[in-house]
């Protein structure tokens, strides 16, 4: 018999609030995490505005010395590993050897280490060779960051990452709880962390014209899904982590759940690099897919966490595809994006999602999507629009979409 998957912990470095506690104020207050760029000079560039954790001090995680040799996503994912660890009532510095053999990473990121291979490569056709960080290689690829994870707390169990864009974190939550699920371990530290903020990945997102250039003096307002007048996204940063369990070991070590993963399911239309098909089709048998894994059907829905990512495209096929996936119950469910928010943070987004789920779910509260000013036609289901709305959440569907045609959603069960 498979075995029930717990969400028993979560920690959050979020642009709109360091700390669950932070997150879940902000979130439902719809605090916008999105700010004018700091962390280098971006006077040059068509887009100054990004989802950027101003605040957030690097030296509490990594000494300066070893900083040298990893990417920003790695203090970013210690940071909320360390809580999530912490809300779930484990200690990694007081477990034995065996209890660290039975937990696992799977870290979810869509370019993990690129800010650190553009520092690398910028040192290296400067002249400045000496400064070239040893550890360019093994630091620059993006499998060894859950390795970072592990060595940081010692866990002895599989440590592994899935990239695969927008959805990775997404499919690393439910890839480490079907390893639970058929008993290969009792737990994992999962999740998604992303860091592109660099003058390099900037560029290339700006020659791909998918980025917002017209809020640079009001950046506040720029991430804006579902508005007509959206016209492209907000590029962010973050890491929010969880930690995965057994229902039957969470209760016999007194741990409180958060929700359960009742349902996953991932598709790929096979499409394009970018682009999505108009008809939705896919995301929509994606979302399918996940309730029926789950064992409910679209009339139990209670909320959508959406992709959302303030691209025309998007968004419009989006919401076609709920309305495909939950037939007429669609405009009776509240939705939202979180990227209205914090701008989007690529391979995070998904984790992201989740743990602004986890707080509709604890408060009875659906949290806003923000700078919804002008109704789109071709968006017109119940987003939400601030301020959020009172409303008992059961099951949640997580949805997200990425580069290279990839659909995957989970569906949440709220076990308080």
């Amino acid at each position: 018999m498979e075995k029930r998957v717990v969400i028993t912990g979560m920690g959050v470095v979020s642009p709109n609030g360091i700390g669950h506690e932070k997150f879940c104020r902000a979130v439902l207050d719809g605090k916008s995490g999105v700010k004018q760029i700091t962390r280098f000079d971006a006077s040059a560039l068509p887009v100054r505005i990004a989802g950027e954790i101003s605040d957030f001090d690097e030296s509490l995680w990594i000494d300066a010395h070893e900083r040298k040799h990893v990417g920003r996503a790695v203090p970013l994912a210690f940071a909320a590993s360390a809580e999530a660890l912490q809300l779930a009532g484990l200690d990694p510095a007081n477990m034995s050897l065996d209890e660290k053999r039975e937990i696992g990473v799977i870290l979810g990121t869509g370019g993990g280490a690129q800010d650190y291979s553009e520092e690398q490569y910028r040192l290296y056709f400067e002249g400045k060779i000496k400064q070239v960080s040893l550890f360019s290689i093994p630091s620059g690829t993006m499998g060894t960051m859950s390795s970072e994870i592990s060595m940081r707390f010692g866990f002895r169990g599989m440590s592994q990452v899935v990239t695969c864009g927008c959805t990775s974190s997404t499919d690393a939550i439910a890839y480490a709880a079907m390893q639970i699920r058929t008993g290969a371990i009792p737990m994992m530290l999962t999740g998604g962390v992303d860091s592109p903020l660099a003058p390099g990945i900037m560029k290339g997102f700006t020659l791909m014209k998918i980025m917002t250039a017209s809020w640079n003096d009001d950046p506040e307002r720029a991430s804006r899904p579902f508005s007509a007048d959206r016209d492209g996204f907000v590029l962010a940063e973050g890491a929010w982590m969880f930690v995965l369990e057994d229902l039957e070991h969470a209760r016999a070590r007194g741990a409180q759940p958060l929700a359960e993963i009742a349902g996953y399911a991932s598709t790929c239309e096979a499409f394009h690099r970018v682009r999505l098909q108009e008809c939705g089709e896919e995301p929509a048998r994606t979302i399918g897919l996940a309730m029926e894994n789950a064992g409910i059907g679209p009339a139990q829905i209670d909320y959508v966490n959406l992709h959302g990512t303030s691209t025309q495209l998007n968004d419009r096929i989006e919401t076609r595809a709920l309305k495909l996936a939950l037939g007429e119950h669609a405009r009776n469910v509240p939705m939202s994006s979180l990227k209205s928010q914090i701008g989007h943070p690529q391979g995070a987004s998904g984790a992201a999602g989740i743990a602004a789920t986890l707080v509709a779910m604890k408060h009875s509260e659906i949290p806003p999507t923000i700078n919804l000013e002008k109704p789109d036609p071709d968006c017109d289901l119940d987003y939400v629009p601030q301020p959020g709305r009172k409303h008992a959440v059961e099951y949640a569907v997580c949805n997200c979409i990425a580069f290279g045609s990839k659909n995957s959603a989970l569906v949440l069960k709220n076990l308080s």
